[in-house]
């Protein structure tokens, strides 16, 4: 018999992003995106994939979906990400302070890095992107502040 982490175990780090956040974008010049935005986290009715449904009142920044979930053997966890523009397929990670998401690939590499904050009721965190390919800029600020 193999012993391997079992894929509930592994899933239960992903419940502190389980609940609404409102979301407040700020750009690299220092402006706040206009207009509302939300995104809640549940379980999927299986219990295996975490989904993300995420609305944004501004047209620029579609309304999105995401599915997470692991290889808990490898201790591997993959975030697929779609919206009117496409799909797209992260890395992550998470562990109690930080959570991270990446991926390489047209139309260029981007990569987010969030912290936990005020008792896991906030995660601040960055979106950047390589438009060359290989040297990152910040895209935006993104603030999750949890409501539900």
């Amino acid at each position: 018999m193999i012993d391997q982490p079992t894929a509930e175990a592994a899933l239960r780090a992903l419940d502190p992003l389980v609940g609404e956040w409102r979301l407040t974008a700020v750009g690299p010049d220092g402006e706040p995106w206009p207009g509302e935005a939300r995104t809640t986290f549940e379980w999927h009715s299986s219990g295996a994939h975490l989904v993300q449904t995420t609305t944004v009142e501004m047209p620029e920044a579609p309304d999105s979906i995401s599915i997470m979930g692991c290889d808990a053997a490898n201790g591997i966890y993959y975030q697929l990400y779609s919206d009117e523009r496409g799909v797209w397929v992260f890395g992550m990670s998470i562990s109690e302070t930080e959570w991270r998401l990446w991926r390489e690939g047209e139309p260029f590499p981007q990569r987010f890095t969030g912290r936990f904050e005020d008792g896991g009721r906030r995660i601040a965190g960055r979106w950047e992107k390589a438009e060359d390919g290989t040297n990152y800029t910040t895209d935006f600020d993104l603030t999750y502040v949890r409501v539900g």
